[in-house]
């Protein structure tokens, strides 16, 4: 069977030695083709020389593997070419003999012992031998051949060990010649078939092998099932389309099968370069008169192509047509080889860069060609860069950033060799200037390189543009360029701040409204089409995926435009920010903010000075993104990423920029949720002098530091100056904001907390009760407000002394929780937490510890064994066991956390705690 890439573009493996089976497997091969099989039909003999039909000398066994002079007696005579029942018999008497001549009894018996059944009597058994007929079926071909190898251990001139695919072949050929002599298609149905090629035949110009070319046996994965020998198993002919981005390697692969084809004997090669239709039939002519088809005419070139075309299909000689860079399907309108009805082997290769459901069909195989994978990027430059690539970490360092791309990496490799500098200095310049300054110019490009891999995709940019509806495709392309190259949801792309965008570049449209979701959707299938992207459309949310130099040429074909590139730029970002901002739910449930946050870090990374000089705060995106991951319980890494972003604000907007003091706002909020009280409090008591120098007292930001500083006094212990500055706030934000707004509801609830923690539980549990109407009036039953403070109100009703009314209340809040916010919710750990607390409070120890138990295996699965929350459960698990009777249990269980808790970094607030409960179990277990 036919295949492509001799182990893609490297040299043939697995040739045998004499006396060996002969398979030479680049992919692998179960039946006769254009690789591992020799051609044998076109063999003469001249002048006691063994001839191909090529005319030199043994050219049909270019291993070196195929028959001596001793051989040549399986031919006829001199000059007279073999038809293929006789090449059949003759082959079949020469294994026969080798393995010991076994009788036709014994071969019927063995036969009849096969399931299904293999019927061979004496006579077919004698009609087989003596060229009178050949099996008919395939399997029973298969089954003979495979006996007689397996008993073939006696030397004879004769006997020449043949690939598995040559019988395949040889069989074939043979059937269809007896079942044409039978009243089938006569061989005489075309013109050509009286005249024998006795010449390969080439047309067109094949690629030379890439330098220092890597085999890739990964980029092929073909629609057929693997073989022992190897990873993928060819038909016997077929028509393969590769399809890929530009620079994956597609036309090297397809040349390599094509110089791999010429070596293994096919007889007539066709390489066309497939950009227009014309290109197509021109060469399909030229092909028509070197084969000198007596129809086709120099002056009608389309009437030599379809004599080309009828000839593919009636020939007996083996064939494969090339068609390179297809970028149109019209171009082959008419023009696709009958590769899977011709009556010899003949294969249709196509390269193409359109995913386009037009170049496929039941006879085709579609091939997605991808980059090359880390080992073979690395394999490159290793093999191209010898001298300079003994640093493996920079080596794989630069195929990274080059994202794997074939092309890329050779231009990449050009360059550094050419200014003979070594991988870390070539890293930086990569980093530091545009795509095309990185890379040669086009007088310095490697062989066959046509362009730099910056201009590689511009065509494909254009058509996509072209394309309907007609003028999107460029500008989503501008908005896919500064996010995640590895998952853009398809609804970034179609919220209201991309729709407006995008709208601009429609001025056909005429409302803003009718720029849609639907035709985004329509944009990305071409873009997906044309291999610029990747669209997903049964991924959860429909994501898209970009090469990151692609990513990279786009941005850099922005900035080069004159006049109007960096306003253009700056636009851009403005709008993928408040794109992710618009679309980032209130509460994450699931990974989308995740993906999100991806996004955000991508934006960040491909702008980061241009989406710091956004004269709309398109930076706040940051800060969300930063502040999601606390909201998820990630608060040491929320902690992390204000730290950097504040950083990264001071130096670009300034100490006394709105946005940096809202960071340091943010820094200090979950420093104190990650339980540093005293960092927390020193920072929001140093941002609010710096707050009252810069800003209004009355402004809404100097409000909410407040509010916030207010509620850390309270968790510091200090309630009553808690409650004191709380009601002061509340004062200025119903005055300011008014008693509706969602931070005056906020500190209302704040405020009854504090009041009831603070000794009047009953007064704090009435406020509360108050508050929950107007909350639930304002902001509704499902708002994560409204359920925060149902948490605050079940607290109070505990603090009262209604154990089993609390218990009550905390069981019906965590079944809206798991509800609204799901069962991985930083709040609904806090429900559960408080749920088995009160069930402990209540005289149910036991039922306490199993609450937390179940409550400890999530947290340590979501949250981790390091996070405030999980080591407050395990506290309260081990007090609780030891309530519930298992004060030797309950000793270990302290004893343990305080040994892990040692061996964190930071401050050990809770150690004093630890210890003391420790020391008092540990007497309760000695007096058990």
């Amino acid at each position: 069977m036919p295949q492509l890439s001799p182990a893609a573009y490297g040299r043939p493996r697995g040739c045998r030695k004499r006396g060996q089976d002969s398979v030479t497997r680049p992919f692998a091969v179960d039946g006769a083709g254009l690789e591992g099989f020799r051609f044998h039909p076109m063999l003469v003999v001249k002048q006691g020389r063994l001839m191909s039909s090529g005319g030199g000398t043994n050219q049909a066994f270019p291993d070196n593997s195929g028959p001596d002079h001793r051989r040549c007696r399986r031919y006829r005579s001199v000059g007279e070419p073999l038809d293929a029942t006789d090449t059949w018999a003759r082959a079949l008497r020469a294994l026969y003999t080798a393995a010991g001549k076994p009788t036709s009894a014994t071969i019927g018996r063995l036969g009849a012992a096969q399931v299904p059944l293999i019927k061979v009597t004496s006579s077919s058994w004698s009609d087989w031998l003596n060229g009178k007929n050949v099996p008919s079926e395939v399997r029973t071909a298969r089954w003979l051949v495979r006996f007689l190898r397996d008993r073939a251990n006696h030397e004879t001139p004769e006997y020449v060990t043949e690939p598995d695919g040559w019988w395949d072949m040889a069989w074939r050929r043979a059937r269809a010649e007896r079942q044409r002599r039978r009243g089938g298609r006569s061989t005489a149905a075309h013109p050509a078939r009286s005249q024998a090629v006795v010449e390969q035949v080439r047309v067109g110009v094949v690629p030379r092998p890439a330098d220092c070319y890597q085999d890739r046996q990964a980029a092929i994965r073909l629609n057929a099932t693997p073989d022992e020998n190897g990873p993928v198993a060819l038909t016997q002919a077929a028509t393969y389309v590769l399809v890929g981005m530009g620079g994956v390697g597609k036309t090297q692969l397809a040349a390599a099968h094509a110089r791999s084809a010429l070596q293994r004997g096919v007889e007539v090669l066709l390489w066309v370069n497939a950009a227009t239709r014309d290109d197509v039939i021109s060469t399909y002519a030229d092909a028509a008169l070197r084969l000198r088809l007596p129809l086709a005419d120099r002056d009608d070139p389309e009437r030599a192509a379809r004599e080309f075309m009828t000839w593919t299909e009636t020939t007996t000689q083996r064939w494969l047509v090339v068609l390179d860079d297809v970028r149109s399907p019209g171009a082959l309108r008419g023009l696709w080889p009958a590769a899977a009805t011709s009556l010899a082997v003949g294969q249709v290769v196509v390269t193409t860069r359109l995913r386009d459901s037009a170049l496929a069909a039941v006879e085709r195989s579609m091939v997605e060609i991808g980059t090359f994978t880390e080992k073979e990027a690395c394999s490159y430059l290793s093999a191209k860069l010898e001298e300079q690539a003994i640093d493996t970490v920079q080596v794989s360092a630069l195929a990274r950033d080059l994202g794997y791309l074939p092309l890329a990496l050779a231009q990449a490799a050009t360059y550094i060799c050419n200014a003979d500098i070594d991988f870390a200095t070539y890293r930086r310049l990569l980093a530091t200037r545009l795509l095309s300054g990185a890379l040669p110019s086009e007088m310095f490009l490697p062989d066959d390189h046509e362009r730099i891999v910056a201009a590689t995709w511009e065509l494909s940019i254009d058509q996509a543009n072209r394309a309907e509806p007609a003028g999107l495709a460029r500008p989503v392309l501008y908005l896919l360029s500064v996010l995640d190259s590895g998952a853009i949801p398809q609804f970034v792309l179609a919220s209201p701040p991309a729709l407006e965008y995008l709208a601009d570049y429609m001025p056909h449209i005429p409302q803003t409204n009718s720029m849609s979701g639907e035709l985004v959707d329509e944009a990305l299938r071409v873009l997906h089409r044309h291999c610029l992207i990747d669209h997903d459309r049964t991924s959860t949310y429909r994501e898209v995926r970009v090469h990151q130099l692609v990513q990279r040429a786009t941005r850099d074909n922005i900035a080069a435009q004159v006049g109007f590139g960096s306003k253009l730029f700056a636009n851009i970002v403005d709008v993928a920010a408040y794109s992710l901002l618009s679309v980032w739910p209130s509460v994450e449930r699931d990974q989308l903010g995740q993906v999100l946050r991806a996004n955000t870090a991508a934006l960040h990374q491909n702008t980061d000075s241009v989406l710091w000089s956004s004269t709309i705060g398109a930076y706040n995106v940051l800060g969300y993104a930063a502040s999601s991951l606390g909201k998820r319980g990630q608060v040491a890494a929320a902690v992390t990423a204000h730290t950097d972003l504040l950083l990264s604000a001071t130096r670009h907007l300034g100490a006394n920029d709105i946005g940096t003091l809202s960071l340091r706002h943010a820094l200090a909020y979950w420093q104190g949720k990650a339980g540093d009280m005293a960092s927390a409090t020193v920072a929001f008591e140093e941002l609010l002098v710096d707050m009252r120098r810069v800003l209004d007292p009355d402004d809404h930001h100097f409000l909410s530091v407040r509010h916030n500083l207010a509620d850390l006094m309270g968790r510091s212990g200090d309630v009553a100056s808690a409650v004191a500055a709380l009601e002061e706030i509340l004062v200025d934000m119903e005055r300011l904001l008014g008693p509706d707004h969602r931070d005056t509801l906020t500190s209302r609830g704040v405020l009854a907390q504090w009041r009831g923690l603070a000794g009047d539980a009953v007064g704090g549990l009435a406020a509360t009760e108050d508050l929950l109407i107007e909350i639930d009036r304002v902001l509704g039953p499902n708002d994560p407000n409204t359920l925060a403070v149902r948490h605050s109100m079940a607290v109070l009703i505990g603090q009262t002394g209604d154990t089993a009314r609390a218990v009550a209340s905390f069981k019906d809040l965590l079944a809206d929780r798991l509800r609204v916010l799901g069962p991985d919710h930083p709040d609904t750990f806090d429900t559960r937490h408080n749920l088995a607390h009160w069930r402990g409070v209540s005289r149910d120890a036991t039922g306490a510890a199993a609450t937390f138990a179940s409550l400890l295996a999530d947290e340590m699965r979501v949250l981790g064994p390091a996070h405030i929350k999980t080591i407050t459960t395990r506290y309260c698990l081990a007090g609780w066991r030891g309530e519930a009777g298992d004060a030797i249990g309950a000793a270990a269980a302290f004893e343990e956390l305080l040994t892990e808790v040692m061996k964190l970094p930071g401050p050990k607030r809770d150690v004093a705690s630890i210890r003391n409960a420790l020391a008092y179990w540990q007497k309760k277990a000695e007096q058990e």
